[in-house]
């Protein structure tokens, strides 16, 4: 199974359509997730034209984002279970997004996509994927706008992809 993986595209108040860069990137990824800050439910349909699309809200979308994706997930794909979270509400989004999936019995899923900071990230800890795609269209101190692709095979690979928007 391929899956794209973006979060914190802030739209439409930092850009009116998805980067050419980022569709050719999703073209034929079997699911799209989002680990939130759409900013507005039509960019479910900007995305859902690609792909089937799941995720969660971040702490910049409204109650109706809120309400069609919850917060916190938990998704099963194949064999593997895929935490998403926004990753806001503390000191290091990384450690924000580990903690919540991370228990007395150890870890409680196979990888965590978050997002919240536009920062690309991936590290392995505790028995976890942490992921974050970065940002495809609100890059701050970024050099270069970006979103992922998780490839769920026999073992999990994830590969950031970066661009520059033209």
């Amino acid at each position: 199974m391929r899956i794209g993986v973006v979060s914190d595209t802030h739209m439409f108040s930092r850009a009116a359509s998805l980067p050419d860069a980022l569709v050719r990137g999703l073209e034929g990824v079997d699911l799209i997730l989002h680990a939130g800050d759409w900013m507005d439910e039509a960019v479910v349909d900007l995305f859902a034209a690609i792909a089937p699309v799941d995720g969660i809200a971040g702490n910049n979308d409204g109650i109706e984002i809120i309400r069609r994706f919850g917060k916190r997930k938990v998704l099963k794909l194949g064999p593997y279970r895929i935490g998403m979270i926004h990753g806001d509400g503390g000191r290091s989004t990384p450690d924000t997004a580990y903690r919540s999936f991370y228990g007395d019995e150890g870890a409680t899923v196979d990888v965590v996509i978050f997002g919240h900071s536009h920062v690309p990230y991936m590290e392995e800890r505790g028995g976890m994927l942490l992921f974050n795609p970065g940002s495809p269209t609100d890059k701050r101190r970024q050099t270069q706008y970006s979103y992922g692709i998780m490839t769920l095979g026999e073992r999990i690979e994830a590969v950031h992809y970066y661009f520059d928007r033209k």
